[in-house]
């Protein structure tokens, strides 16, 4: 590869990974290139750039963008997926790496500047949805208010019962 060309790849890739919150890196070994084209589009289609590039155009890269942790991931044979959403983007690669003829398999990401194991990979894409989290959050918050107007309202409710029958027994 002539060193504009290098450059210019070096320079492409440090921008993903400063626009890119999540990072994953993937093996693609033993993976014919129609099979690899199709995993592309499918990932394309989950918002997910997905990239073969050298290990050493991925260092300098790296190095590039302040990311140097990706470097713990990048080992032989290694293409990395760029995505902005994490959960969507591990459930779409998850998809790709499921049942026994998979295609590719999860080596870990990047997410931030932490370095992911690919098992946490993986829990990242069995996490729920957005607006499920979000309706499980309102739900715990609102948990501790309901108890407390129960707590304050029984014996209102109480004395409310014996004032009721009292003035029943009095009719």
């Amino acid at each position: 590869m002539q060193k504009e060309k290098k450059t210019e790849n070096i320079n492409k890739f440090s921008e993903l990974l400063a626009d890119k919150e999540f990072v994953v890196s993937t093996t693609y070994q033993g993976v014919s290139s129609q099979a690899l084209a199709q995993v592309r589009w499918t990932l394309a289609s989950a918002g997910v750039e997905y990239h073969i590039i050298k290990n050493t155009l991925v260092c300098l890269a790296a190095e590039q963008a302040k990311r140097p942790g990706l470097v713990e991931i990048v080992e032989g044979p290694t293409a990395l997926g760029f995505a902005t959403d994490a959960v969507e983007a591990a459930k779409a690669i998850r998809q790709q790496t499921r049942g026994r003829d998979s295609l590719i398999q999860i080596r870990g990401g990047l997410l931030g500047n932490r370095v992911l194991a690919a098992t946490e990979v993986m829990a990242i894409a069995d996490l729920p949805p957005r607006d499920v989290l979000i309706a499980q959050l309102a739900a715990q918050l609102q948990a501790p208010v309901s108890r407390l107007h129960r707590a304050l309202s029984w014996p209102l409710q109480g004395l409310r019962n014996v004032l009721q029958a009292r003035v029943e027994q009095l009719a």
